[in-house]
């Protein structure tokens, strides 16, 4: 098997890094596809792997480790990126799916299991994908229809697959290179077609979908102001680089527009409706926001309606949702 060098593999992490290409001279294809779909780890795996290429060479020239070794080591970065995978692909099929909801149950699972074990299966390392692939489908179900459900399902995957951890087998056959560009390309267009297609001529739905996935992050969020401001600068890094390159572009622009506008307006959906259920009108004081949440919730108390249980519990339920929905707001504007 011919050795690796590692000026070469430098070189070609330097010219085409982000692309995977010298993960793809090393004979790292599940790494190089990971690059491919992610840019180089948006940019940071790419970067941090500048210090990493000697021991990638160094184990691509030594001997494969044999299976039936100990349990590998748990890796939080592996972990992450896993999470942060299961949660990319499974957006990007939620995107695709925006019209075929009868498959959601089914697709959704599979890319978030897919994307967690190509992390899984980076280096000597990888896991049971049949495990990562049901726990995946159970919890999709629990949290089907929730614009967050991706990152549970995602959690819970990549927990499954971190417990089912091992080495890959000993020494293998070197496939030609044609046949593993093959491979890649097949997988890349897989991940790439329908997301292209969707942005480019469902970009309406595409921006919806983007803006209430953020929006509900950010209400999540709302008790941990540091890591939101961090989020929202993540977010906005993908457009930032792209006006660094084009110098600008107003059709981008305009759609990140829509973006914004669109998050406003699910802000202000959510408190038109939270204010109407507790009676309050616009410009209400917080206070006054409270008393008559105070007022509701001793006229709607199922203990004070017996002969009502059914229809007060659920007006109950209804003003604790609004009032906690007005807080999360109003903390949102105070940061």
């Amino acid at each position: 098997m011919q050795q690796r060098r590692l000026w070469v593999t430098y070189a070609l992490w330097a010219v085409g890094g982000p692309l995977g290409l010298h993960h793809l001279y090393l004979r790292r294809d599940s790494h190089a596809l990971l690059w491919m779909l992610t840019f180089g780890g948006f940019g940071v795996g790419w970067l941090r792997e500048f210090f990493r290429l000697p021991a990638y060479v160094k184990k691509t020239n030594g001997k494969r480790r044999p299976s039936g070794m100990p349990v590998p080591p748990i890796s939080p970065v592996r972990f992450l990126g896993q999470v942060c995978m299961g949660i990319y692909f499974g957006m990007v099929a939620l995107i695709c799916l925006s019209s075929l909801n009868y498959f959601y149950l089914l697709v959704l699972p599979l890319a978030v299991s897919m994307g967690i074990h190509l992390v899984s299966s980076v280096g000597e390392e990888t896991s049971d994908l049949h495990k990562t692939l049901m726990a995946s489908l159970v919890t999709s179900t629990v949290f089907y229809g929730r614009p967050l459900g991706t990152f549970p399902a995602s959690l819970v995957a990549s927990l499954t697959a971190t417990q089912n951890r091992r080495y890959k087998g000993g020494e293998t056959l070197e496939e030609p290179l044609g046949v593993r560009l093959y491979r890649l390309s097949l997988a890349w267009l897989a991940f790439s077609a329908p997301l292209a297609y969707c942005v480019v001529y469902n970009t309406t739905a595409t921006i919806s979908y983007v803006a209430e996935s953020i929006a509900a992050l950010l209400d999540w969020l709302w008790f941990f102001p540091s890591l939101r401001v961090l989020l929202e600068s993540v977010l906005l890094l993908p457009y930032r680089a792209f006006c660094l390159v084009t110098g600008g572009g107003r059709l981008i622009l305009e759609d990140w527009e829509r973006v914004l506008e669109r998050f406003v307006s699910i802000h202000n959906e959510r408190r038109e409706a939270a204010m109407q259920v507790l009676g309050v009108s616009h410009g209400a004081t917080f206070e006054v926001i409270s008393h008559n949440y105070r007022e509701l919730v001793k006229m709607w108390h199922p203990d004070h309606n017996p002969h009502n249980k059914e229809e007060a519990t659920r007006q109950f339920m209804e003003i604790q949702e609004a009032y906690e929905t007005l807080v999360r707001l109003n903390k949102l504007q105070q940061h």
